[in-house]
C-alpha cells in the first residue's frame, strides 16, 4: 500500500522529483528520461509509467533554463518512436500466443482487449490517437504487431503520433508549466491531464461493451 501511495505521489508531483535528479546527474537526466519514455511504450509490461506528466514537467524545467528544449525534443521523440517499434516487433513475434491466453502474469487481458477494440475501430489511425492515451498507448503497437500491419505503414503513423505527442506535452510544459498557478497546483494539472487522456478509451470501451450485448 505504501509503495502504491508513493507511486501516485510521484505521478502527481513529478516536478519536485525531477529537480533533484537534474541537480545530481546533470546531462545524464536526458538519458534517464528517454529510458522512461522508451519503457512506457516499448516494454509492454510498463503501461503505468507517467509519460504525459513527465514530459510536461520536463518542458517546464526547460522554460527555466534547466534543460535544453531542442535536445529534450530530440531524445524524447526518438525514445517514443523506437519504443513503439520494439513494442510492435514483440506483438508481431509473441502476440498471437499471448492474446489467446486466458490469463497471463505479464499481460493484463483486459488492457489487451481494450486496445484491440480501439485498434479494430480506428485502424491505422489508432496508432496516432492511441499515443495520447495512457495504458492504451502501450498496447496499441503490440496489437498492431499482432494484426501484422505493414511495417512501412505502421512506421509512418508511429512517427506522426510519437512526434505529435512529445511536442504537445513538451511545449505545453514549456509555455504553461512555469506559470505560478501551475507550479502551485502541479498535482491538479497532472491529474487533469490523466483524466482527460483516459476519457476516449473509456468511452470506446463502453461502446464496445454495449455493442457486444446487442
Amino acid at each position: 500500500m505504501q509503495a502504491l501511495l508513493q507511486f501516485f505521489d510521484i505521478v502527481l508531483h513529478v516536478d519536485k522529483y525531477l529537480t533533484p535528479i537534474l541537480q545530481q546527474y546533470g546531462g545524464v537526466t536526458y538519458l534517464f528520461m528517454s529510458l522512461l519514455i522508451f519503457c512506457e511504450t516499448g516494454l509492454v509490461v510498463t503501461p503505468f509509467l507517467p509519460g504525459d506528466s513527465v514530459i510536461f514537467a520536463l518542458g517546464a524545467l526547460a522554460a527555466t533554463g534547466g534543460l535544453d528544449l531542442g535536445l529534450l525534443a530530440l531524445v524524447l521523440m526518438s525514445a517514443a518512436v523506437f519504443g513503439n517499434v520494439v513494442n510492435y516487433a514483440i506483438g508481431r513475434k509473441l502476440g498471437p500466443a499471448v492474446f489467446r491466453s486466458e490469463s497471463s502474469r505479464l499481460f493484463k487481458r483486459e488492457y489487451l482487449e481494450r486496445a484491440h477494440s480501439f485498434y479494430e475501430k480506428y485502424g491505422a489511425l489508432a496508432v496516432i490517437l492511441g499515443r495520447f492515451m495512457p495504458i492504451i498507448r502501450t498496447f496499441v503497437p503490440f496489437v498492431a504487431g499482432i494484426g501484422k500491419m505493414s511495417y512501412g505503414r505502421y512506421s509512418l503513423f508511429n512517427f506522426i503520433g510519437s512526434v505529435s505527442w512529445v511536442a504537445l506535452f513538451l511545449l505545453g510544459g514549456y509555455f504553461f508549466g512555469a506559470l505560478p498557478f501551475v507550479q502551485r497546483n502541479f498535482g491538479v494539472v497532472a491529474l487533469g491531464i490523466i483524466v482527460i487522456s483516459l476519457i476516449p478509451p473509456f468511452v470506446t470501451a463502453i461502446k464496445v461493451r454495449l455493442g457486444s450485448r446487442k
